[in-house]
């Protein structure tokens, strides 16, 4: 896990202590599929989004991790109630961060897949399976629904034209032909998320797709519904300006935000890529001759430890 601040690292490091210390081989010993959510008071809607939630996906077990993220509400009691397994964090850092612990905790709990949907309900949970298929099957490494693909029940026409607006200008930037990029419904092998530097506290669903993308993992869309929010008020772009009540402003200031955000991911991301890339490239010369990282001795019976998961993506570009 790549941390670009110092205490993020000691907020989720804390988070996962008392995690642990809540649970214990629960979440140290996890089923092959974590089921991640990040809350942010979602007192009402939380419950029976997880009792909603399948006790397998593709015939694997499951486990249910909901990120509190700073909540001031019932979330925490009522996500543990049923039946989640609560990282209670006690600082409101946003969606990204919080799935950033989600996506730590899985990984370090060894699931080999995550699935990552909302807490608002506005997500099917019988189409995980469909998320998931091909990421099992070794199709894809990660997997992400689509509204375009599939069906959406909102009205709001400058929310469908920034999806599809975002979709062209991210397929563009990556050169791989996406129409859905911050839909809330994913799968993914679980190392994958380990790979990407996650900096982002709100705007994480295109950073994590650019990144994935531009480290060379294996991406595909499959068809998913979004259905209308039954609960509570939606948690995005929250901004003064917003407090006019122009119709669509919320949706305008997100999405410029959002833009900003996804040329910043592309581009860092690239450079993390060129630079592992060059590093692997310079280790491989390195043990063919005999020096460096990572060369055998005529004289060992067996070889260092194999690279880093940025390498190993890395060496998929």
């Amino acid at each position: 896990m790549i941390y670009k601040d110092p205490r993020d690292q000691v907020v989720d490091d804390a988070a996962i202590k008392a995690l642990t210390d809540t649970y214990g081989e629960r979440v140290t010993s996890l089923p092959p599929v974590a089921i991640v959510i990040a809350a942010y008071n979602e007192a009402g809607a939380i419950g029976p989004v997880v009792e909603a939630l399948p006790t397998e996906v593709c015939g694997l077990a499951t486990a249910i991790i909901v990120v509190a993220d700073g909540c001031a509400d019932s979330t925490v009691a009522e996500a543990a109630e049923a039946g989640a397994m609560v990282a209670d964090v006690p600082v409101n850092r946003g969606q990204g961060a919080a799935l950033r612990l989600g996506y730590r905790i899985a990984r370090e709990g060894a699931a080999a897949y995550i699935i990552t949907t909302d807490a608002d309900g506005q997500y099917n949970p019988a189409e995980m399976a469909t998320v998931l298929g091909p990421v099992v099957a070794g199709e894809a490494d990660f997997v992400t629904g689509s509204r375009q693909l599939g069906s959406q029940e909102t009205k709001d026409m400058i929310r469908r034209a920034g999806v599809r607006f975002f979709a062209s200008t991210i397929s563009l930037l990556t050169g791989q032909r996406i129409s859905d990029t911050t839909f809330g419904l994913r799968a993914m092998r679980s190392e994958v998320t380990g790979a990407v530097q996650l900096a982002q506290p709100q705007y994480q669903a295109s950073e994590l797709l650019i990144g994935v993308i531009t480290h060379g993992y294996k991406i595909a869309e499959v068809p998913a519904t979004i259905h209308r929010r039954r609960v509570g008020e939606s948690k995005k772009g929250q901004n003064p300006l917003y407090k006019l009540h122009i119709p669509g402003v919320n949706n305008f200031f997100y999405g410029l935000r959002f833009a900003r955000v996804a040329y910043g991911t592309y581009w860092r991301e690239r450079q993390r890529s060129r630079s592992s890339s060059s590093s692997s490239r310079s280790d491989s010369v390195a043990r063919a001759n005999g020096s460096g990282p990572g060369s055998v001795d005529a004289s060992a019976s067996s070889a260092a430890p194999g690279g880093s998961l940025t390498t190993d993506a890395a060496k998929r570009t």
